[in-house]
């Protein structure tokens, strides 16, 4: 993976890694406007982008070159809200198996304020030359 992401769909959050490896990946962003739901918060959808983005990272770094990852199964908690600022997702492994891995992400504001946690599901898959088709 690479954090130069090309037009994907983090792009459009404005979200970026910062920091990836096999043991921790961070994603920050800054929550604007456009990130709102009616009620002028950060909507919940964007949490959900941001914790499986770092556990995706973390654990695409960890399987390495034995195959890819996605993304089965994402529970995020919603815990405070946030109408403007930077965010910082960060994951560490829970589980790291032969076929499964399990991330959990919590993020947290500039006053280091936990604002969401979840936990991500990923599958390892060997052979994923049909992955997407």
């Amino acid at each position: 993976m690479s954090s130069e992401s090309g037009g994907r769909f983090t792009d459009l959050l404005g979200m970026r890694v910062v920091a990836a490896s096999p043991d921790r990946a961070v994603v920050e962003w800054e929550v604007t406007p456009q990130q709102h739901q009616p009620y002028g918060i950060a909507h919940g959808g964007v949490y959900c982008t941001a914790v499986e983005t770092a556990a995706s990272w973390g654990a695409a770094l960890w399987y390495g070159e034995r195959g890819k990852v996605v993304g089965v199964s994402n529970t995020t908690d919603f815990l405070r809200s946030a109408r403007e600022g930077v965010l910082t997702a960060t994951a560490t492994p829970v589980h790291r198996g032969r076929s499964q891995q399990l991330w959990q992400v919590e993020v947290t504001d500039s006053a280091t304020r936990l604002v969401a946690r979840g936990q991500v599901r990923l599958q390892n898959l060997a052979a994923a030359a049909k992955l997407g088709t």
